[in-house]
């Protein structure tokens, strides 16, 4: 798998045609892909102020798509999980007393006035708010101290990946980290929290001895952790695939590594930004990070780099499964090319004896012999024999 092919696989213009054409049916066939493989710039008008004011938020259109909205405090001996209802009421209430960490999610920001008020209430910088609705945006990091009206909150913008519908899928999560509390904003609708709520839930869980920094690892973790699972899928496509590379009569696998190399592309430049991101947080020295929160994104850290040099082996594995499938098919048609120029090969003197003595002429030697017949096919047969020996004399046949 590591050979390369010849240079001619890629020169060799009948056989790139057909290349194309096999490529053509295999995209014909496959599923678009939720998020596109080129990258795509946010929406600014020049000479805009930067950022979005909350007040700006109001006099955005209202779609009619509902807003879930779910709060979790818990401490070390409580918890408690509620769906937030009436939005106001909520927010016109301060955390329990006993609550060390608030964890609120709002689940499909799809609703600018919803964002809205909780943009007021937790004092949320423009910028920030700029970053949530301009999608997709880079992962980073972005620490806001003390400013004005505005308080000390960590802002992190990260990608989710995921597997759905036989395809890979992206999704923006934004983070804002405070002293006490973390909101979290999905693009799309979703369960991907399932498994840390259950944690919630148990007694003596690591998430409720320790603070809200501790909470917001908990999330990019389960968002690095995402990636671990489609790529075990492709490495199981890819043994399959190494299986029935020489089976060049199988004209859509060229067209299925393509496009696995697609989602290798898409899951390549959704991860490599979020390595940078946690990078970032391991060495952030913002007040609402704690030290044994930066021990643990280390850990975070090496599962991200292990994850990009599985994406770079498979991407390679990928090309290498491509090139061999083209070098095959190349050999093979060589191989068809070469029967067929010997066979006509043979066939030419054949040929050139057929047509001499087919002429319209009377006085032809040996044209009214009665034995003339058998000494013409006589003579095709020791042509054939000979060559047919010279051939593989040659090492041709």
């Amino acid at each position: 798998m590591s050979a390369r092919p010849p240079r001619d696989v890629r020169t060799s213009v009948g056989f790139a045609q057909q290349v194309r054409a096999m490529l053509g049916r295999a995209s014909s066939l496959a599923r678009p892909f939720r998020s596109s493989r080129l990258p795509k710039l946010g929406k600014h008008e020049p000479g805009t102020a930067a950022g979005i004011e909350a007040a700006d938020l109001a006099s955005m259109a209202r779609p009619t798509q509902s807003v879930h909205v779910q709060c979790i405090d818990y401490d070390r001996d409580h918890v408690e999980a509620r769906d937030v209802e009436d939005v106001d009421a909520f927010l016109a209430q301060h955390r329990p007393d006993w609550a060390a960490v608030r964890w609120i999610n709002i689940d499909a920001m799809s609703d600018p006035q919803i964002i809205q008020k909780f943009a007021v209430k937790y004092n949320l910088h423009p910028l920030a708010i700029e970053d949530m609705f301009h999608t997709p945006q880079r992962p980073k990091v972005d620490a806001f101290g003390m400013q004005g009206e505005y308080l000390a909150r960590l802002f992190i913008v990260a990608r989710m990946v995921r597997w759905i519908d036989e395809q890979v899928q992206s999704e923006q999560i934004c983070i804002f980290l405070g002293h006490k509390t973390v909101l979290t904003f999905q693009e799309h609708p979703g369960s991907v929290w399932d498994p840390i709520r259950q944690r919630l839930q148990r007694a003596g869980s690591r998430l409720r001895h320790n603070d809200a920094g501790f909470l917001v690892y908990t999330l990019i973790d389960t968002i690095v952790d995402f990636c671990f699972p489609i790529l075990e899928i492709h490495g199981d496509r890819l043994e399959q695939m190494e299986t029935t590379v020489l089976d060049v009569r199988n004209r859509m696998l060229v067209g299925r590594i393509h496009s696995m190399k697609r989602e290798l592309l898409l899951l390549r430049r959704e991860v490599w930004p979020m390595r940078k991101m946690i990078s970032a947080l391991q060495h952030e020295s913002h007040e609402c990070l704690t030290d044994t929160t930066r021990v643990y994104l280390r850990d975070v850290y090496d599962h991200i780099v292990q994850i990009m040099e599985l994406i770079e082996t498979y991407r390679d594995v990928a090309t290498g499964l491509e090139e061999t499938y083209l070098s095959a098919a190349n050999a093979r048609l060589n191989e068809t090319m070469k029967v067929l120029t010997m066979v006509a090969a043979i066939f030419i003197p054949i040929s050139f004896l057929a047509g001499v003595f087919g002429m319209n002429f009377d006085a032809v030697p040996g044209l009214h012999n009665t034995n003339a017949f058998a000494v013409f096919c006589g003579a095709c047969v020791t042509i054939t024999g000979s060559m047919i020996a010279w051939f593989k004399i040659r090492g041709w046949w």
